[in-house]
């Protein structure tokens, strides 16, 4: 696969205990996979499961590492009403 045919994935996570986790990665599904398994992060590790809440595809890296950058900054009312409004 070339790389311009690659996506990246900007994602929300909701853990076991309602806190939410942003991410980014190439692989969605695999990489909530290893969150799940406990060797995604430090942070969900301790909050298993977690929830694929919300996602953004983008065409490259930088694109999904600067909304990764843009939603850790939010609120957390501000991120609820992402996935709030991908289900409207």
């Amino acid at each position: 696969m070339t790389n311009s045919l690659k996506k990246y994935y900007t994602y929300l996570l909701e853990c076991s205990d309602g806190t939410l986790y942003c991410g980014y990665s190439p692989e969605l599904q695999k990489r909530l996979k290893v969150h799940n398994s406990g060797k995604g992060a430090k942070y969900t590790k301790a909050r298993l499961p977690v929830t694929l809440v919300y996602s953004e595809e983008f065409d490259s890296k930088s694109e999904a590492m600067r909304r990764e950058w843009e939603i850790k900054k939010m609120s957390r009312s501000e991120k609820l009403n992402l996935f709030k409004k991908q289900v409207d």
